[in-house]
């Protein structure tokens, strides 16, 4: 596999199951475990995993360049 592609897996893998867990804590939060909660749970889900595979993307790399800016500076 592509190292170009390890890329986007391995953001997928953090994502997904990210997603899962930010959907339920938030229709556990706002209806609580209702009749239908889990059609709550797949409405949110469907949005809320493109945004934050969008968002990762997009600040992925800020996030790295600012980790080589500390290993650079020798943080502790």
């Amino acid at each position: 596999m592509k190292k170009k592609h390890i890329k986007f897996l391995s953001l997928l893998f953090i994502v997904f199951p990210m997603s899962i867990v930010m959907a339920l804590v938030g229709v556990f939060r706002n209806f609580g475990f209702t009749e239908n909660w889990y059609l709550l749970f797949l409405k949110s889900r469907t949005i809320m995993f493109p945004v934050a595979y969008c968002s990762a993307l997009l600040f992925s790399p800020l996030a790295k360049k600012l980790t080589e800016m500390c290993e650079n500076k020798n943080y502790k």
